[in-house]
């Protein structure tokens, strides 16, 4: 068994870092268009594979980013970043970025993989679950500590301040950051609430009250056995707080938890030591500008692929 991790990508919360992160006028092709989400997207990369040295690596799509199934759970899951057509809020100059992402992913051979009607954290999820051990995944949403796993192991590489400092996760880093075990996660994150996601939460109940129901009860299913108990010891005033969520507790859970059984097809994971097409990337490379970052992500994947393990 390989001691090399798969690295696995969240995608979206990358580019859109990149596309923040790199001003659009440091990055643009030849015509003009901006490049600076894909400019950025190739550096992290190369810069994740020369720090973490996989031997296989995997993106991950959002094929739907507020899939039907959490919206009829959850109205309000994501409902303030739907844009009016329906779709996504996304930046005007972002959008036609994606597409070229995905061209120069399929030149150098990296996978990039989604699913209908589940976003890219259920295949994150999925891939965690199901690959050989050990697992890294990198991304900036914080649903994702809910994967961390010290027994596989998988680790959370949490990019909130981006992939040169990264914050390495296992679970005694989970239970220091939030105060509770990484497999209550979603529990905890389901009291607390979240607001970027449109997760209200239980109402008077933040963070700290969170961990602390968590740590005593273990999880929702023993919180909602002492609301249901007389003599369980919750305050007054916690209780009906969480007596009048109770709808809301019910249906939570499934939309905070990441998807562990989507359909994905079989994949090669293994890490490409030479681009896939490099006529194909080549050409995208020149005619997009982006010959610098191509080539730093050319030579991580080399280097990395002729490392020791």
């Amino acid at each position: 068994m390989s001691h090399r991790p798969l690295l696995l990508v969240d995608a979206p919360s990358l580019y859109f870092r990149a596309y923040f992160g790199v001003p659009e006028s440091a990055a643009t092709a030849p015509d003009g268009s901006p490049v600076n989400a894909v400019r950025g997207f190739l550096d992290m990369l190369a810069t994740l594979v020369r720090s973490r040295r996989p031997d296989r690596l995997v993106c991950a799509l959002d094929h739907d980013w507020r899939p039907a199934w959490r919206v009829a759970l959850l109205p309000s899951y994501k409902a303030h970043r739907l844009a009016p057509d329906g779709g996504e809020v996304v930046p005007e100059t972002l959008a036609p970025q994606v597409p070229l992402l995905l061209d120069l992913l399929a030149a150098f051979g990296i996978p990039a993989v989604g699913a209908t009607g589940y976003e890219a954290d259920d295949v994150l999820g999925t891939l965690a679950t199901r690959e050989p051990a050990p697992v890294e995944v990198v991304s900036g949403d914080r649903d994702l500590f809910q994967l961390v796993d010290d027994t596989r192991p998988v680790r959370l590489l949490y990019c909130g301040r981006g992939v040169t400092k990264l914050d390495d996760c296992d679970e005694s880093a989970v239970r220091a950051r939030y105060g509770v075990p990484a497999a209550a996660y979603a529990d905890f994150a389901t009291l607390r609430g979240d607001p970027s996601d449109g997760l209200p939460g239980v109402p008077g109940v933040g963070e700290k009250t969170a961990a602390r129901l968590v740590d005593r009860y273990g999880g929702l299913d023993g919180i909602l056995a002492a609301l249901d108990d007389p003599a369980s010891g919750l305050a007054p005033g916690l209780r009906a707080r969480l007596a009048a969520a109770r709808d809301y507790l019910a249906v939570a859970p499934t939309v905070v938890r990441v998807a562990r059984d989507v359909p994905l097809p079989p994949l090669e994971t293994a890490l490409p030591a030479v681009p896939a097409d490099a006529d194909q990337l080549f050409a995208l490379a020149e005619k997009w500008n982006l010959a610098g970052p191509c080539r730093r992500l050319v030579d991580a994947l080399a280097a990395a692929s002729t490392s020791d393990a």
